[in-house]
């Protein structure tokens, strides 16, 4: 009986290997049959990731208080959202490191990692994911200051970590309307730039618009990397 106590205890003991959650492939297809069938046999399917990845680009290259914004150290991933409505969240930024840009975070005197996203045998610092089809419900202008709000949140420093406030709001400031408000500056700096129609186009349209052109909406979706105590990781 004691010798299976001390294996079990050197099992318990026993170091877990980090691993970088797996990005998967998921579609989207047509949410009604005369949807579905509309799209021509040789339809293409449609990558929102990398259309809006295109787009994150030609943001960053434009407006110079995003400049810092690196979008090769940036997954952006795409979510089903559970009902087909506005109502609820639209997209969100996952930051991969703490604040500072550090690895590790002391939190009621335990030492934690972020399980590492590595995409392409490189390491990333942020996921930008967008909820499907319940961002491509809301109005041209609401999708582009909604991706503008995303990029914002981006720390000035690029290490992984949030833009950071002072005070107890340090996410959004004390003053959400203000974060707003700078988002749509922004995006009118960027519309002033005249950007190509090509990068932004696919936000005139909606889910059912887009699967009516398209076989069906692809994209990578990626788990949430989880919060680990230093001391079970090797």
């Amino acid at each position: 009986m004691r010798l299976l106590s001390r294996l079990r205890l050197r099992r318990m003991a026993k170091p877990r290997t980090i691993r970088s959650p797996s990005p998967r492939r998921i579609r989207l297809m047509g949410v009604s049959a005369d949807s579905s069938q509309s799209a021509s046999g040789d339809a293409i399917e449609f990558d929102f990731c990398v259309a809006m990845g295109r787009l994150c680009d030609d943001i960053t290259s434009r407006v110079p208080e995003l400049s810092h914004v690196a979008m090769d150290d940036v997954v952006v991933g795409m979510t089903r959202s559970r009902r087909r409505g506005r109502a609820g969240l639209w997209a969100k930024l996952t930051p991969l490191r703490f604040e500072g840009g550090a690895r590790v975070s002391l939190r009621r005197g335990r030492r934690f990692v972020i399980e590492p996203l590595v995409v392409d045998g490189r390491e990333r610092l942020y996921i930008l994911t967008f909820c499907l089809p319940r961002f491509l419900e809301l109005t041209y202008r609401e999708k582009l200051v909604t991706v503008f709000h995303e990029l914002y949140h981006v720390g000035p420093k690029f290490d992984g970590d949030h833009r950071r406030f002072s005070g107890r709001y340090h996410i959004h400031s004390s003053r959400a309307d203000w974060f707003d408000a700078e988002s749509e500056r922004l995006c009118e700096l960027y519309l002033a730039t005249s950007p190509v129609p090509q990068a932004c186009r696919f936000l005139e349209h909606r889910a059912d618009t887009l699967l009516s052109r398209h076989r069906a909406i692809t994209g990578v979706t990626i788990p949430v990397p989880k919060l680990l105590p230093l001391e079970d990781a090797a």
